[in-house]
């Protein structure tokens, strides 16, 4: 049995995944008959108190996958349309923590977001249009594009789907959890290329 701090992964009733929940909200889920159905492995046993008619105590086993009942009304167009929220942590994790211009890895702190094309000539803050830079290349590059400023960008910045952006998302992530995640990147997916060459997240 895992700690409590494991991170439970919802999906709708269909398998798509939704979200990383905690231990509460997966018991809250069983409890209410939310759950759909259950995969991967069990993650941790719950007990309650003993019940008045059989005088057994409650047990609520919670796996690592929890379908929950219903769908997004829009079905899955609402995901393949789907543009997630920008957000440094991320975007640091799409980019694996490396800087885009030196190619040094580096803690978060040590790390920024970069507007390829400068909020200052008009680009917008977005997924296509931002990487992960390191300060020090950041204040290089400045209000610069990177052919302005003489740097090389060391890779194309992309939107992560929606089933990306819950991997993005995600810490410590077990095996079964992954393999479920990745059937539902695409085909061409640089996040599947990174996994099938053994790279994954920074921790």
């Amino acid at each position: 049995m895992l700690t409590l701090n494991q991170q439970v992964l919802r999906t709708d009733v269909s398998g798509m995944p939704i979200e990383w929940i905690g231990y509460q909200d997966a018991v809250r889920l069983i409890v209410l008959d939310q759950v759909s159905y259950a995969l991967g492995s069990v993650l941790y046993k719950l007990h309650g108190g003993i019940n008045a008619l059989s005088g057994h105590r409650t047990e609520v086993a919670v796996n690592a996958i929890l379908a929950t009942h219903g769908a997004h009304p829009a079905g899955r167009n609402f995901y393949q349309g789907y543009t997630p929220p920008l957000s440094n942590r991320a975007l640091f994790r799409r980019d694996q923590n490396l800087c885009l211009y030196c190619g040094g890895h580096f803690q978060d702190r040590n790390l920024s977001r970069d507007h390829v094309k400068p909020l200052a000539q008009k680009g917008e803050d977005s997924w296509a249009n931002v990487v992960t830079a390191c300060k020090r290349c950041n204040n290089h590059k400045g209000s610069l594009t990177p052919e302005q400023a003489g740097m090389q960008l060391l890779a194309i910045p992309f939107v992560p789907t929606h089933a990306e952006y819950v991997y993005l998302q995600g810490r410590r992530i077990l095996a079964d959890q992954m393999d479920f995640l990745v059937q539902h990147f695409p085909r061409n997916s640089v996040l599947r290329r990174r996994l099938e060459r053994g790279d994954g997240l920074i921790a």
